[in-house]
């Protein structure tokens, strides 16, 4: 059975820079389990699965287009240190912050003595990701599955809807 929207598909992965440097496996755990076509996966890596099947293996790269998109300067921004009072920032976390847009992640990028630079870009913008994917499964989805937008293991998707 070919790969196609709304068909379940299991899979292991390791995505990487196009450097090798490695970002994420499921090779040391559990396969990877969803339903195609719901934008579980960036776009790029769901476009790559199309028509594969069980048992075929391949390498892609994907395009920050086709995945987090590009970086964009002007996410960066300057906060007063004095907005993070009574709180322990250090470089590297992310939260939740509210902007003129909405609701926005952020990451700490550099503190200074009177400001912190947060960058409201994804992690992975603006990086070409590689892909080495091993296609383990592919099935129908059940009704419930294609109710509910997403794959259930052994008995029932485990919340209510």
């Amino acid at each position: 059975m070919k790969i196609a929207p709304n068909k379940v598909v299991t899979m292991h992965y390791t995505v990487s820079t196009t450097e090798d440097v490695q970002i994420d496996s499921s090779r040391d755990g559990k396969p990877m389990s969803f339903l195609h076509g719901q934008h579980f996966l960036i776009q790029g890596l769901e476009d790559a699965l199309l028509d594969k099947q069980a048992g075929d293996k391949f390498v892609t790269e994907v395009e920050p287009a086709n995945a987090y998109g590009e970086r964009h300067d002007e996410l960066i921004q300057l906060v007063p240190k004095s907005m993070f009072e009574g709180m322990d920032v250090e470089v590297g976390m992310q939260f939740r912050a509210t902007t003129d847009d909405g609701e926005q992640s952020v990451m700490i990028i550099d503190i200074t003595d009177d400001e912190v630079v947060v960058d409201g870009n994804h992690p992975l913008s603006g990086v070409t990701l590689k892909f080495d994917v091993e296609v383990l499964e592919v099935r129908d989805a059940t009704e419930q599955e294609l109710a509910h937008g997403h794959v259930h293991g052994e008995g029932g998707c485990g919340h209510e809807h």
